[in-house]
């Protein structure tokens, strides 16, 4: 069975940063998805109590793993009433079009209240 949860242990969050290239800092946050210990994909953020930013996610070949997980790690921010979701340069824009969560290209915000409606409008 697939576990698709946020990592809470600080050193965990900072080794998959640094596995990934990403500045590991107070607002650092990951979701991954995992079987039996093997990390199938992660979706890393930045939050704060204003806003997420997700930077990075894994795998892009799978979109309905990459549809999980992204709605996981949403629904962190969901959670704690942050309505405000942006997305960084090194996010595939093909993956988040083809997820439908694109709010604007301009402001590089996601519909984070997508999260309230059926998972994965993906295109195939």
């Amino acid at each position: 069975m697939i576990n698709v949860l946020p990592v809470n242990d600080n050193e965990k969050l900072e080794i998959l940063f640094k596995e990934t290239g990403f500045d590991y800092n107070e607002n650092s946050g990951c979701v991954i998805a995992d079987e039996k210990g093997e990390i199938l994909g992660r979706c890393l953020y930045y939050i704060d109590n204003s806003s997420i930013t997700i930077i990075h996610i894994e795998p892009e070949s799978d979109v309905f793993l990459a549809d999980g997980i992204l709605r996981s790690a949403l629904h962190v921010a969901d959670f704690r009433g942050i309505t405000d979701a942006f997305y960084g340069d090194n996010v595939s824009i093909e993956l988040l079009k083809r997820l439908d969560f694109i709010k604007s290209e301009v402001d590089k915000t996601l519909k984070i209240e997508k999260l309230h409606q059926s998972s994965c409008n993906c295109e195939k």
